[in-house]
This record gives C-alpha cells, structure tokens and sequence, in this order.
C-alpha cells in the first residue's frame, strides 16, 4: 500500500495539472490606485505603502504549451509582464486589446526600441484599432520597426490558442471616440470566462447580461464605479459605467451560485470596494457577489 501511494505521489509530482487558466494581474481602473492628482484619503495614504493596485489587466496561461496572452497592455506593463511571464514560466504569445483608452492599450509603448525592442509580437485588435496605431505615432513606430505585428479579430468569431484553448472577442457599447471596445470569452475544456473591464451601461448592450451570466462559468464585469454619489465634482454622464450597486440590484434575482460566478474588476480609485474588508467591498460578498483581486486565479 506504501508503494502504491508513493507511486501516485510520483504521478502527481511528474504530471501536474496542466488546464489553461485566468490570471488576476490587475484591478483598477485605467489611472491605477493610488491616482495621479488625488488628494483624498483613498489615494493619500497609498503612496509610501505597498497597497498600490495596478491598472486592470488578465493573464491567460497555457501551461501545456508554455505560452501565455494578455489582455490588455496597461500603464503597468512592466511588472504585469514579469509576473506573467517569469512568475508563471511562460512565454507571451501576445497581445488582445480591448479598447483606445489609455489605462488598456499604453503599455504598448515598452516593446518599442527604446525598452524591450520586442520582435514581432503579436497584438490582436479589432478593425478600427488597427487603423488607429497604424496611423498614429508612436504606435505606427511599433509597427514598423516590427516591434509588434497587428493580427485584426473580428465580432462573435472566435480564435484557437490551443488545442482546448480559445477566445472570442464580442462588441460593447462604450465611449469609442477612437476603436470600438470589446469584451473577451475565453474558453478551456473545462469552463468559460467573459472579462468586460468597460461598458456603458448593461441596458445600452445588445445581449442581456441575465443571460450572459447564466451562460458562463466565471464573469469578471466593470465595477468601475460603486455608486453615483462617488465623484461629485464630476458629471458621471460624461464617463458612463454600470455602478456596481446598480449590477447588483439587476443581477440579484440570479440564484447565489450565479451570483458567485461574478467579481467586479476596473475600479476607479475613488471606488470604495477597491479595498479589502471594508463595508462596501463586504457589502458585495454579503450579496454573493465578488471583488476581484491581483493573483486571483480561474482554471478554464
């Protein structure tokens, strides 16, 4: 008997388990906490700490193939990179852009010349977005030093990274003054993840997000702001997003293992739920929601 259990140590040392997963590698909104230009407590007492959330970013990792993407190329390209590729040994594959706002697709910037000089890496957007870095510095540069190699995806079509492994990129409607926005699902053999990180508003989109939830295994959705009342200096019309409060209250009739499917992600640094165990972010888990936190990790 000792020999047999030694023997499915052995088995579970040489052959670990190998399914694709979802990485964590960032959760706040596209300024990251703390926030330039802020003065309040919530960003105060962040500088000289080691409390600080980076820019909202997930890693897909195929540890069969030693590969992985991003999606998204955030100000906090850097140490998202380093995270992926030497704390989770692999390789970046590439690149998916959800959309032209600055905290989602800057990042760009370190595989030109004057850092990474990067060959060929592969950056997958969406028509319009390809047109955008192809006609504006600096980013036609990455271009045309082939520091990056733009691979156009299209609506509802989906894309192999693997032999269990893919993902498709779907429309949402938000603020596209220079690329369309999309969200990804990602697919394994085991389950499906959707990451929305922008969105206008849940009732401006096509599909119904009822039903998109009940249709998936795991919903990293826009919790970009918690409620209207957060920025008061500012017109929140201007710079829409589904409050979280209201998510909640749209998507409460789901029974609690759908609600459990779903962690809010993207928080604006003035959003209280960006903290651990305070009374909003304890509120969400009080309802059978979830926050997402970096390093969160969910197998596909």
């Amino acid at each position: 008997m000792r020999g047999f259990i030694l023997f499915l140590w052995f088995i579970g040392i040489a052959f670990p388990n190998e399914a694709p997963y979802i990485v964590v590698l960032g959760i706040a909104q596209d300024g990251g906490s703390p926030h330039a230009g802020c003065k309040k407590a919530c960003c105060t007492d962040l500088w000289n700490t080691k409390q600080k959330e980076k820019v909202s970013c997930i890693g897909i990792v195929d540890p069969r193939s030693g590969k992985s993407w991003m999606i998204d190329a955030t100000p906090d390209f850097p140490e998202q990179h380093r995270i992926l590729t030497q704390d989770h040994k692999t390789e970046l594959a590439g690149i998916f852009l959800t959309h032209a706002h600055m905290g989602h697709y800057t990042g760009l910037l370190h595989l030109g010349r004057e850092v990474m000089g990067a060959k060929g890496i592969p950056v997958f957007t969406m028509p319009r977005m390809k047109k955008f870095l192809e006609s504006n510095g600096p980013w036609d540069q990455l271009v045309s030093l082939k520091n990056i190699t733009i691979q156009t995806i299209n609506n509802n079509r989906e894309i192999q990274l693997g032999d269990r492994l893919f993902i498709e990129p779907f429309h949402v409607p938000h603020r596209d003054e220079y690329s369309e926005t999309v969200g990804y699902r990602i697919m394994g053999e085991n389950q499906s993840i959707i990451y929305i990180p922008d969105i206008d508003k849940w009732e401006k989109w096509e599909q119904n997000i009822f039903q998109v939830v009940l249709n998936t295994d795991i919903a990293l959705l826009d919790g970009t702001f918690y409620s209207q009342d957060e920025l008061p200096h500012r017109d929140m019309s201007e710079i829409p997003h589904p409050f979280i409060v209201e998510s909640i209250e749209q998507l409460f009739n789901l029974n609690t293992p759908n609600r459990n499917k779903i962690h809010f992600i993207h928080f604006n640094h003035s959003n209280p739920a960006i903290k651990k165990n305070n009374a909003a972010s304890n509120l969400i888990r009080s309802k059978r929601f979830n926050v997402a936190r970096e390093g969160n990790t969910f197998t596909l």
